[in-house]
């Protein structure tokens, strides 16, 4: 396999999965290498959902790649940048959106005898996969915002709202969020800085039973809703490097967050959302661990 000196790629890949796609076609631009022995393709079109290293809540779809009638089993994806003389998998000097750098899918496969740049490759993702972790996402965002309504009565000082014009303490405490299969898992900090800003945390133990009761009534009023469910893309492009922003048509009102994930297009397609709460404590601070559950329809 014969690669060429610079990478002939200069715009983001054009992603489809915002839209629900399950399949696409696109054609490969790029082949690279990778140390371990695997090969990153590029096509300039993909359905295929990868992990972004700066913030890898959603882990990246399953799925295959097919040219030719040959299948090439993705073992992983993930975010990819170049600059037009290198491309880094995973591990881009810069952050996605950077002006000059193009933003692309790297399809991670074993083999790619038969691939070059230039071929048609049909992507296909597992669908069940894809189901029940953009059941799981659309969990986890109004588990975090049930959350903020539950806690804002401990808050003391004024605080930054969220899209609902709670004091977003998901936003101001989190320190990890791992979207799973039909649920999420949430971590959050509670140090000296969130005191300082306000947050009431000797008054969290003897008010998490009632708060957990609180977050799980208003997660059923809202899936009982059927809200509409949408993913908001900024300008007019589909390029992987785009800002992109969760949207759901609350009974209470429009909320939005900035989201690179996948997501049910509506409420309707979940029967249950509930939660468990846990305190704890790390190197000398408090901890908060939230799990989501989803149950889909």
């Amino acid at each position: 396999m014969s690669l060429p000196s610079s990478i002939d790629v200069s715009t983001d890949t054009v992603v489809t999965y915002p839209d629900g796609d399950l399949t696409s076609t696109g054609t490969v631009l790029h082949l690279e290498p990778l140390a371990d022995g695997r090969t990153a393709v590029v096509l300039d079109r993909t359905a295929f959902h990868p992990v972004d290293p700066v913030w890898p809540d959603q882990p990246a779809d399953a799925g295959e790649l097919t040219a030719d009638g040959r299948s090439y089993p993705v073992v992983a994806a993930v975010v990819g940048a170049t600059d037009g003389t290198t491309l880094y998998v995973g591990d881009a000097p810069v952050r996605t959106g950077t002006a000059g750098w193009a933003f692309v899918v790297a399809h991670l496969v074993d083999d790619v005898s038969g691939l070059e740049p230039g071929s048609t490759v049909t992507v296909a993702v597992d669908a069940e996969r894809r189901r029940a972790l953009s059941a799981g996402h659309t969990a986890c965002h109004l588990a975090s915002l049930a959350l903020n309504d539950a806690l804002a009565p401990l808050w003391t000082k004024e605080a930054p709202m969220d899209g609902r014009g709670r004091p977003n303490f998901d936003q101001l405490a989190i320190t990890s969020s791992r979207i799973l299969e039909d649920g999420s898992l949430d971590e959050y900090r509670i140090g000296k800085s969130l005191r300082k800003k306000g947050f009431a945390a000797a008054e969290l133990a003897s008010r998490l039973a009632e708060a957990t009761e609180e977050i799980d009534r208003t997660l059923a009023g809202w899936v009982a809703s059927g809200a509409g469910v949408s993913i908001v893309r900024d300008g007019d492009g589909r390029g992987l490097g785009e800002r992109r922003r969760w949207r759901a048509e609350l009974p209470e009102g429009i909320v939005e967050i900035p989201c690179g994930g996948t997501h049910v297009r509506g409420l309707d397609e979940l029967a249950a959302i509930t939660v468990a709460l846990e305190l704890g404590e790390a190197d000398g601070a408090l901890t908060l661990t939230m799990r989501t559950t989803a149950r889909r329809a």
